[in-house]
């Protein structure tokens, strides 16, 4: 056994590496050894100077440094890569060096100047597998920093790392730019929003941790609708201030719309601003101002939040969906079309047979594009509600189509509401509730998922527990007003025998559909109006000519017979054909 004494020590242990340093040096070998010296002596090596590191070896593209902190290992590679994001700016795509690095936190051996042993081979393995731009430290080296150090983390799970026994658990750094920064954006991108931290205007420490925290939840609240890209918080947060250049945020993180907003505290009361900005042009989407009473601190901020939230996408979508409807038609790739299908009226024939066109455009230009089956499976389902044919050809089709949908992303709400939508026609309630639950609890901030389950219980008997939901999609968007949305409230006013109050929502339901007149004449016919109630069957049959209660009423999905039973006696009251 040899006794020569082996010196260890623990470490935090850095190494990094340029992105593609290959084929750069193979475009300009001189330009690129150049570069490289030059971000050594200027941004590497202060850097890790600054956070007390030492260099213990240079490789051609890349180094290992040795920390006595992991804390300092992080910042140090954090600030590292920002600086370098900030020089990569102006520089083409296919010319910036970039790094890549990885951290951990173990055991070293020491030697000839030189660190040997695991924590060193898991720290170079680990930056194999980050991103340009980009940082990944162990779960170990995370268990020391992150609640130190003002950086976000995704956690990216285990992984097996070449010549280490056991696999391990990695993080991501977030909010470091990367090659998003500069990043192009294409005209069919999602629509990309930066939330920035809301400004305090009463001062005191208290009231900036409210507005951190504001915003904050305002991010986590809008990465649930999967149609919006979100930046992150620590990418966001970098801007704060009163006078932020809403236009270097949208260069530096490669979006589209910025939300600012601010807190100010009004005696007992607290007032919160937002506003949507199209960084793009510089003007302004969106705009509210949110008075609250001070005495439920953070029931306000969670009411505030889904407002704003609701508000918000609402805006973003029907701002996309403007400018979709200004490119010429031969111009719109699939996304664009779901956004002008989307924008399109309901119950309305001619707007209805342009959304399914444009629908089923954008599945033959993206067969994998979800949101554009559930959508159209919505679209048909609505073609068989109006349609007192008989046949539930339509219904099938919509069945397919929101099964696709599905199939393809059971993580979108959308998906899931269609599918159960469909259910509910079809009289499969379980699986209507159980489509339409998922659905609510990916993204409860929605409000067409909350009217639509609102409806569905008004259907399944449970009128005030519906009412309760058609009231919640207009608290998170107060915008919220669709035509469709009053023939659903009427229905929940009507089936609890309220008619004065159902007749206000249905006299705001278009009249070119059947559906709205009539509930009218059964509303007028219960509260003894006989002339409006004959106004409105007349209407009807002018509109349908071959209209029956029977078809109609089968249309309605009812679970209890009791509300079919009064549907049916309220459209005979008012004198329509059987």
């Amino acid at each position: 056994m040899s006794s020569e004494h082996v010196e260890r020590r623990l470490a935090a242990i850095l190494a990094a590496d340029v992105a593609g340093s290959c084929r750069l040096i193979g475009i300009d070998e001189e330009g690129t050894l150049a570069q490289l010296k030059a971000l050594r002596k200027t941004l590497f090596d202060p850097k890790i100077a600054e956070h007390h590191g030492r260099v213990v070896k240079n490789t051609g593209d890349g180094a290992l440094v040795e920390f006595a902190s992991p804390v300092d290992a992080v910042r140090c590679a954090d600030e590292i890569q920002r600086g370098l994001a900030e020089q990569n700016t102006s520089v083409p795509q296919d010319k910036r060096i970039e790094f890549r690095i990885g951290i951990h936190v173990g055991d070293i051996i020491i030697g000839d100047d030189d660190i040997f042993g695991d924590g060193v081979n898991i720290a170079a393995r680990l930056e194999t597998l980050a991103e340009p731009g980009g940082i990944l430290v162990s779960g170990t080296a995370y268990d020391y920093v992150r609640n130190k150090i003002k950086v976000g983390f995704d956690d990216i799970g285990a992984h097996t790392l070449k010549n280490i026994a056991e696999p391990v658990h990695a993080y991501r750094v977030s909010g470091t730019p990367t090659l998003a920064v500069t990043a192009a954006r294409a005209a069919t991108d999602k629509p990309s929003v930066a939330v920035l931290p809301f400004d305090n205007m009463s001062g005191g420490e208290e009231q900036q941790y409210f507005g951190d925290g504001i915003s904050d939840d305002i991010i986590t609240e809008l990465s649930r609708f999967r149609q919006l890209r979100v930046v992150a918080r620590n990418s966001s947060f970098q801007f704060r201030g009163p006078n932020v250049d809403v236009g270097r945020v949208s260069r530096e993180l490669g979006i589209q719309y910025v939300l600012e907003g601010s807190v100010r505290r009004l005696g007992n009361r607290i007032r919160i601003t937002a506003q949507l900005i199209d960084a793009s042009t510089g003007h302004h989407v969106w705009a509210d101002r949110f008075d609250r009473p001070l005495e439920e601190l953070f029931e306000v901020q969670d009411q505030v939040v889904r407002t704003i939230v609701g508000t918000l996408v609402g805006r973003l979508q029907a701002d996309r969906a403007d400018r979709a409807k200004r490119k010429p038609p031969s111009s719109l790739v699939a996304y664009e079309c779901v956004l002008r299908g989307d924008a399109l009226p309901v119950f309305d024939a001619a707007s209805e047979a342009e959304a399914r066109r444009l629908f089923q455009r954008a599945i033959e230009l993206d067969p994998e594009y979800a949101k554009s089956y559930a959508l159209l499976a919505f679209a048909l389902c609505r073609e068989w509600f109006v349609d007192l044919s008989g046949s539930d050809a339509a219904l099938d089709q919509a069945l397919t189509l929101a099964k696709r949908a599905v199939e393809l992303d059971d993580g979108q709400e959308t998906c899931l509401a269609a599918l159960g939508w469909v259910h509910m026609h079809r009289h499969s309630y379980d699986l209507a509730v159980h489509h339409y639950t998922r659905a609510l609890a990916l993204n409860p901030n929605n409000p067409t998922v909350l009217a639509n389950l609102g409806d569905l219980y008004v259907h399944l008997g449970e009128p005030a527990k519906g009412m309760d939901y058609l009231k919640e999609a207009k608290v998170v968007d107060p915008f919220f007003a669709p035509k469709w949305y009053w023939l659903l409230v009427g229905r929940a006013y009507f089936v609890t025998h309220q008619y004065d109050e159902a007749i206000v929502a249905f006299a705001r339901f278009p009249s070119t559909r059947v559906w709205g007149p009539a509930y009218l004449a059964a509303c007028y016919a219960l509260t003894g109006n006989i002339d409006r109630s004959n106004h409105h069957a007349a209407e009807v049959l002018r509109l349908m000519p071959e209209f029956s209660i029977s078809r109609y009423v089968s249309k309605e999905p009812f679970r209890l017979s009791s509300d079919r039973k009064h549907l049916t006696d309220a459209l005979r009251k008012a004198g329509l054909p059987e």
